[in-house]
């Protein structure tokens, strides 16, 4: 008789080369219909993590390769001390910030842009954008969205940073035609739009469970690579943040470098060719 129980693989990190840093898991200007976060229905949630903590996982893992940090959550700039957090990170290497872009105005772009001298790291931005249509965008967002993005890109771009416009694929297009829609838009703003600068990741539907689960064949995923810091601990990455499924320890002395690919989250990552949330530097190289 055949066999009919699945069992879920196992992936074990390689090499901690990102860290993903939860700025705050409840706190956002945006309630996009798309996001995998919970987020309550009524009050607006203030978790906040302490810079100590932060502080302490960078010298946990002086030791690690780490090539970048990346502040993320729902969204990083919410967060009071997001200032002081950026300086602090940058002093290790590379940071990522992970935007909506609402808060980005050329104000906050020229304070980017003094931080950056500051230190030879870089600070690299990936804004969400997830659609060149505004209407689409906006449907899935909220209205306003994309001309607050397409302001923030204007802003950096103004003082020489080259934003990675992050797209999460909702209406489920080929990657072809929303590559190309963008870059027909970004040339609007005189900004050669390459390949490496957009990133167009699947729609996790946390609506729907997954019938028939993918096989892992050595995929690149970020849990190879990457963990988590939340003011609850360490994951195994950004989807499962505060996840019990996810969970890698309380700190960064002491974390398990195994992850088991069990939940719907990991098999939209298995179904994706390429990591969802990290970058891939040598395709800068």
């Amino acid at each position: 008789m055949k066999n009919l129980i699945w069992q879920a693989e196992t992936v074990e990190m390689k090499s901690l080369n990102n860290l993903f840093i939860t700025m705050t898991s409840k706190s956002c200007n945006n309630h996009c219909k798309h996001c995998y976060i919970d987020f309550p229905m009524y009050k607006r949630g203030e978790d906040f993590i302490k810079t100590e903590i932060i502080q302490k996982a960078i010298e946990d893992t002086k030791q690690e390769p780490v090539q970048c940090i990346y502040l993320t959550g729902a969204e990083p700039m919410t967060h009071p001390d997001f200032n002081a957090i950026l300086r602090l990170c940058l002093k290790r290497c590379n940071v990522c910030i992970c935007t909506n872009g609402s808060l980005i105005n050329e104000k906050k772009a020229r304070f980017f842009k003094k931080v950056s001298e500051e230190t030879s790291n870089e600070i690299i931005f990936k804004i969400s954008i997830d659609h060149y249509d505004e209407m689409k965008n906006d449907s899935i967002r909220y209205r306003g969205a994309f001309r607050q993005a397409w302001f923030a890109i204007k802003a950096l771009q103004k003082y020489n940073f080259s934003p990675i416009i992050a797209v999460t694929n909702y209406y489920n297009e080929p990657k072809e035609d929303i590559y190309n829609g963008f870059k027909e838009l970004f040339n609007n703003l005189n900004y050669d739009l390459d390949s490496n600068h957009i990133i167009i990741s699947p729609w996790h539907d946390k609506n729907k469970t997954s019938e028939t689960p993918a096989e892992y064949r050595d995929q690149k995923l970020d849990c190879k690579n990457s963990r988590v810091l939340s003011d609850k601990g360490i994951y195994s990455c950004p989807f499962l943040s505060n996840d019990y499924r996810g969970r890698c320890g309380n700190d960064f002395n002491d974390y398990m470098k195994k992850t088991t690919l069990e939940t719907d989250f990991c098999q939209t990552c298995l179904k994706s060719k390429d990591p969802i949330f990290s970058i891939d530097f040598s395709k800068f190289e």
